[in-house]
Formats: structure tokens, C-alpha cells, sequence
């Protein structure tokens, strides 16, 4: 089946597929298997999901890896991977709805379960083009609007998402044409790898982060970012 087909079959049907069907499914697609539940409608385990973490240490270090660029970003991803995982102590926190409200949409319930699988809220986003109440209203209501496809563009890459895959889940048409609007799925690449991490561990990777991109640490986070998907070699 082809690969857009089968992501919005799953979207609208998915319930129906085994979750362990879908694990498998997850790692043939190379999309993270928490992502791909989902997509799907079904539960996530504990296991797949990030521990309590500290929302302004989230907030510096998704800030700090956006300036990293396709180079700095795959050397980081590799030191992510490379970092013990430390058993997460019971009772497990759920992680906490990214909005100000429930989701009523089907769409904008999988988006905001997708950015809550990698413990970000709203704010502790990198600077993705859009305002905050903008991505809000994406996590509450996803209706028909001639702004769907630019804010696709938009979160697509922190998400660590392809924009034919987001698209296809979302229902929304997709043409070679589209382009990311910041940032590729690259630098979500690494916000992905980083799930499993503590507070302590991201502190650590943002170092990294600025050592590989010669950065200095000003101390403070600031609304702004370099962007590199207009480089990705994913785009010519």
C-alpha cells in the first residue's frame, strides 16, 4: 500500500489495527511507534512517553537545537541516542495537554498528542512562524481553512514529521511544490530521539547543542530562529 494511503487509512480507521501491528508498522515507516498509536486513535503506554520535565529547561533546549544545522543537527541526534535512559520512577506523570482547552476535532486531537509524546507544550515550541494563540486554536479546533497547509508546513518539522505524511493524516493535499516553513523534520529528528530524557539530560544536550554550533549560552530564551530547512538535502 503506498505510504500516504496507508497514514490516512490508519487515521480513519485505525482503531481497528492491533497495536502491536502498529508498533511494527511504526518501525517500517520510521516514525515513532507513540506517533503512529496516535494516528491511529489508540492509548499510548507509559513506556513510550517522556518523564516530568522542567518546562523552561524544555523550553532552552528545543530554543537552542533550532539553530543547529543539518550537520550539527545529525552529530546531535547520534550524542542523544548515546545518553543512558534512566528508568522513570512510579507514579508516572502524564505528560499534560499542550492547549488551553480540549481538542474537538479529530485532527487537532492527533496534533496535540503529538506534540505532548515529546513532553513540549505550546510554548516550550522553537519559534516555528506561527503566534501562540495560532497554534492554540490548531490543538482546540482543525476546520476547513485556506491557512491549513502553511501551518502544516510549520509544525511538520519540529514534530520531526514529513510534510507528505503530516499531510496525509491531516486529509489536507500535498504538493511537491511545499516547502517547510522554518524548520525540516530533521531538527524534529532530534526532539524525537530526545523523549526518554530528563531534565538534567536536555540541560546537557542544549550544551552540546551550542558547543556544536559555536553558540554562546546568553542565558535567556528568546522567540527567534535561524531556520535551515531552506538547506535540507531533502528539498533541492
Amino acid at each position: 500500500m503506498e505510504r500516504a494511503t496507508m497514514l490516512s487509512s490508519l487515521a480513519a480507521r485505525g482503531t481497528d489495527t492491533a497495536p502491536q501491528r502498529l508498533t511494527e508498522l511504526a518501525a517500517e515507516l520510521d516514525i515513532p511507534a507513540a506517533d503512529l498509536l496516535v494516528v491511529a486513535g489508540h492509548r499510548v503506554p507509559a513506556e513510550l512517553l517522556p518523564p516530568e520535565r522542567d518546562a523552561r529547561a524544555m523550553r532552552q533546549f528545543a530554543y537552542r537545537v533550532s539553530h543547529c544545522d543539518h550537520s550539527q543537527l545529525a552529530a546531535l541526534e547520534t550524542f542523544v541516542r548515546s545518553l543512558p535512559r534512566v528508568t522513570v520512577p512510579e507514579p508516572f506523570v502524564q505528560p499534560t495537554w499542550p492547549g488551553r482547552r480540549p481538542a474537538e476535532t479529530r485532527f487537532a486531537a492527533v496534533l496535540g498528542e503529538l506534540i505532548r509524546n515529546r513532553g513540549f507544550g505550546i510554548r516550550e515550541l522553537p519559534f516555528i512562524g506561527l503566534s501562540l494563540s495560532t497554534l492554540h486554536g490548531m490543538v482546540w479546533r482543525w476546520d476547513p481553512s485556506p491557512h491549513r497547509r502553511q501551518q502544516l508546513t510549520a509544525v511538520a518539522g519540529p514534530l520531526g514529521w514529513t510534510l507528505p505524511d503530516l499531510f496525509a493524516v491531516a486529509d489536507e493535499p500535498y504538493s511537491d511544490e511545499l516547502r517547510p516553513l522554518l524548520h525540516c523534520h530533521h531538527l524534529g529528528r532530534v526532539f524525537a530521539a530526545a523523549v526518554p530524557l530528563t531534565t538534567a539530560q536536555l540541560i546537557e544536550t542544549a550544551e552540546q547543542a551550542d558547543r556544536l554550533g559555536v553558540r554562546g549560552d546568553d542565558g535567556v530564551w528568546q522567540p527567534v530562529s535561524q531556520g535551515s530547512a531552506e538547506k535540507c538535502p531533502d528539498f533541492p
